[in-house]
């Protein structure tokens, strides 16, 4: 099965149902598409509807849906800027909520915009740290061997 061996690490990380969505999506897309990239944003973009990404793994929403334009766009269209998983069709108010979740400095002040900012730039270094552990694990167990 070709997406359970592509599977991002934000979706090992994930429930069960969010690496599903993200298999089932990236497999039809292979048929339809071939490997690549479009395969992959169909994929992202079929999990972005029932899911965000918080911190180093995906969610459910409250909400299902898209959750940024390209999501909103459909596949075969050019690409376009995203929010990594942040999912800007929600309220100000769940966006602070995921804030505080993530103990974003200063979110009592942001605004919309500025919180889907800032828990971009939070989700994607707590990604980095975790892909990091995963190296460092990868490592200690190489070594001990």
């Amino acid at each position: 099965m070709p997406g359970r061996q592509e599977l991002p690490s934000t979706l090992r990380r994930s429930p069960e149902k969010a690496q599903r969505t993200w298999i089932e999506a990236h497999d039809s897309a292979v048929e339809t598409y071939g490997e690549g990239r479009r395969a992959h944003q169909t994929a992202y973009s079929a999990l972005k509807h029932s899911f965000e990404k918080v911190g180093d793994r995906w969610e459910p929403k409250e909400d299902k849906g898209p959750s940024d334009a390209q999501a909103e766009r459909g596949a075969g269209q050019r690409a376009t800027d995203t929010a990594g998983g942040v999912d800007t069709n929600a309220s100000k108010q769940h966006l602070y909520e995921r804030a505080r979740q993530l103990d974003i400095p200063g979110r009592s002040s942001m605004s919309k915009k500025d919180l889907v900012d800032a828990l971009q730039k939070a989700s994607g270094r707590r990604t980095a740290e975790a892909r990091e552990e995963e190296k460092a694990g990868g490592s200690r167990r190489k070594q001990k061997s």
